[in-house]
């Protein structure tokens, strides 16, 4: 009787641990291959660990509410079965996935160790540094010039643990992810209370007698986080262009029909919109960017997100990979199934990770325009508006003439740090133009 050690698979980029939120069967329970045994939450996604084969689950070993890091023993399964060679290669698979992912994390804490070791004890200007306080700088890419301008606050000038984190603070630059595992190295190397590190100012709200007191849940609360980060990190600034798209519409419904029956799919416009912005990036390659400290990181893959409402009133963003190397008929797939299973909880952590630009539809509400807010890291999001017949004027060749057409509003907020509104315009326009003269051999 073999017993299997169920792991926690690797979950994604950047991810290394989460946390067990439910185990969806009980010990003495039989399972069959593929069947979910629990569910796990990061701070992407809630996801499944599924059964890599039948048997019995005999033991649970990660208890509900407790975290679990890659390759952490969450239970374990006993069957009668004598594993297959397709068992034993999936099961070597994962397990390099798993120790390629430690290494990963191992290489990067040897090489913050290593250079903060390299790291002078003190500044040029004679500023004691602590090992913890270089083991931080080091981590966060914090320059001596960053470190000498800094007054120090602890005995004689030195630089302290809460001075650097003011360094960090003030520089406003970090991913909702950096900031965690800034977090998590200060934990690591002195067991203090990081509540200093994470101030939150928050404004007193009256209540009364009647109102309703809503907790957020977890997803809320990553949402809510992520949107001030962004508004403290980017200076925001939106710019707005309309799009005459009734050739784009005359041709989906021409041909959505012919569509649905030879793929089985949906032609909606979010493909198409999707298409267009991975055309107009790959001419403007530096709107399809993210910023690191003083750097700009122009990205060599175009990524596009697509924010997804959720039934519980929750957003999420499902990315396309690659986008700009598929065709419209790969994009619809893609759209339509990670759509699907975004609203059924079934996206894997890889599959909202990685993104480069995001897209969002407000005419999916029937509103016309709306200002949105950037998906850190990324530089710029744009913002689709409902499509709708309006009377405009049209240049002819025998004069001006007011006609019906299918207009739309598009808005494009970007990182005013690296983009100006020169190249914002460029691209806002280039996607105009795509979508008014948009067709596709469908044949």
């Amino acid at each position: 009787m073999a017993k299997l050690n169920i792991v926690l698979p690797a979950m994604g980029e950047g991810v290394i641990e989460a946390t067990i939120n439910k185990w969806l069967v009980t010990e003495g329970s039989k399972v069959k291959e593929d069947d979910p045994l629990v569910e796990v939450a990061t701070d992407k996604v809630d996801s499944e660990v599924p059964a890599p084969a039948s048997g019995t689950l005999v033991s649970i070993i990660a208890k509900e509410g407790s975290i679990a890091r890659i390759g952490d023993l969450l239970c374990v399964i006993e069957n009668n079965a004598t594993p297959t060679k397709e068992d034993i290669k999936k099961i070597d698979k994962e397990v390099e996935q798993i120790r390629e992912t430690i290494a990963a994390v191992k290489q990067e804490k040897t090489e913050i160790e290593a250079s903060s070791h390299d790291m002078k004890s003190r500044t040029p200007s004679g500023k004691f540094i602590s090992p913890l306080v270089r083991s931080i700088a080091a981590r966060e890419g914090i320059s001596y010039t960053e470190l000498d301008r800094t007054t120090g606050t602890g005995m004689d000038g030195r630089i302290t643990k809460d001075d650097i984190l003011k360094i960090l603070d003030e520089r406003n630059s970090t991913s909702t992810v950096e900031a965690i595992q800034a977090v998590e190295a200060i934990k690591a190397s002195e067991a203090t209370d990081t509540a200093k590190a994470v101030k939150k100012q928050t404004i007193p709200v009256s209540k009364s007698p009647g109102d309703e007191i809503i907790p957020m849940d977890r997803v809320r609360k990553i949402i809510a986080e992520h949107m001030v980060l962004s508004k403290r990190t980017s200076p925001h600034v939106t710019s707005f262009i309309d799009a005459d798209v009734t050739r784009l519409v005359n041709w989906r419904n021409t041909n959505k029909e012919k569509f649905l029956a030879a793929e089985g799919q949906k032609l909606t416009l979010t493909p198409i919109f999707i298409d267009a912005v991975a055309k107009a990036l790959y001419e403007f390659p530096m709107v399809n960017i993210s910023v690191d400290g003083d750097n700009i990181i122009k990205k060599k893959n175009i990524n596009i997100g697509m924010a997804t409402a959720l039934p519980d009133g929750n957003l999420i963003v499902p990315v396309i990979k690659n986008a700009n190397e598929k065709s419209l008929t790969g994009l619809a797939k893609a759209v339509n199934d990670l759509a699907e299973r975004a609203r059924i909880n079934k996206l894997k952590p890889d599959e909202i990770t990685g993104g480069t630009f995001t897209i969002t539809n407000f005419g999916s509400y029937n509103n016309l325009a709306g200002t949105p807010i950037i998906n850190q890291p990324q530089a710029a999001i744009l913002g689709t508006g409902v499509v709708r017949k309006t009377p405009i004027v049209i240049e002819t060749p025998e004069g001006d003439m007011i006609a019906i057409r299918q207009v739309m509003i598009l808005s494009l907020s970007y990182d005013h740090r690296v983009i100006d509104g020169a190249l914002a315009g460029k691209f806002l326009h280039k996607v105009k133009q795509i979508l008014e003269n948009y067709t596709q051999d469908l044949a």
